[in-house]
Formats: structure tokens, C-alpha cells, sequence
């Protein structure tokens, strides 16, 4: 019994990727590392501009953090450059002010014990939201 314990806690847990963003171009863009290169690729191929800005958008800090979620998307051109995204806003970041990139992970809590232990609730899309700005 000790050993079927055992076993079962030492299985491979998959790690999510680590997402890294910065500012680039003189801070007029910004971009985005260690998403997976092959959805990456795939999208590139297949999507309209709404599609970036559906998969990782870029917002506005506001004021009241607890706005956050009633931002307008910052309206912008992606593009893909080998596994690095490079997002440049139509209006320029304006100094002094933070903006955050919303990363959706659409690759964990997909096993019916995440939603037992509320890790996960159905209809919902874990998300971090990754803060930039130039000061």
C-alpha cells in the first residue's frame, strides 16, 4: 500500500510555460516570451488580428485595480518573430502609465480532481495578468 502511495506521488506533473514580457523598440512595444512556439505558430498561420488580441490582449491599468476587468482592450499589431511575440499598440504607451497583458492557461486543471478541489470551475479559464509599464 506504502508503495502505491508512493508511486502515485511521484508523478510527473506537468510545469506550465513561463511567460516573460518586456518592453522593446524604444518602449513603443512589448514583447511576449515562452508561449508554446507551435500554437504560436499555428495561429500566426490561421488568425486575424481579433485573435491575438482574444488569446493575450493588452489593457490599460487602471486607477482602481479593481476595474481591471472592465478595461477596452489596447488595439494593436502582433507579430511573430521565430517564438516571440512582438505586440505595438495603434496609440503609444503613455509614460508614466502601466498596462498588463492578460495570459490565459488553457493548459492546466483539465483533470476531474481540479474541479473536485475547486482549482477549477467549469466554463472558466485560469488567467494571469502580467504588469508592465514605462516609469
Amino acid at each position: 500500500m506504502c508503495i502505491l502511495l508512493l508511486c502515485l506521488g511521484c508523478t510527473h506533473q506537468p510545469k506550465a510555460p513561463t511567460v516573460s514580457i518586456s518592453l522593446v523598440n524604444n518602449n513603443q512595444s512589448i514583447q511576449f516570451k515562452g508561449l508554446d512556439p507551435a500554437i504560436m505558430g499555428e495561429v500566426s498561420r490561421n488568425a486575424a488580428p481579433a485573435v491575438w488580441e482574444n488569446l493575450i490582449p493588452v489593457y490599460r491599468m487602471p486607477t482602481d485595480t479593481d476595474l481591471k476587468d472592465y478595461q477596452p482592450v489596447q488595439h494593436g499589431t502582433y507579430q511573430l518573430k521565430d517564438s516571440v511575440i512582438v505586440f505595438t499598440p495603434d496609440t503609444p504607451f503613455t509614460k508614466g502609465h502601466t498596462y498588463f497583458m492578460r495570459y490565459y492557461q488553457f493548459e492546466g486543471g483539465t483533470k476531474p480532481w481540479d474541479f473536485i478541489k475547486g482549482k477549477k470551475k467549469l466554463g472558466s479559464v485560469s488567467y494571469r495578468d502580467l504588469v508592465f509599464g514605462e516609469k
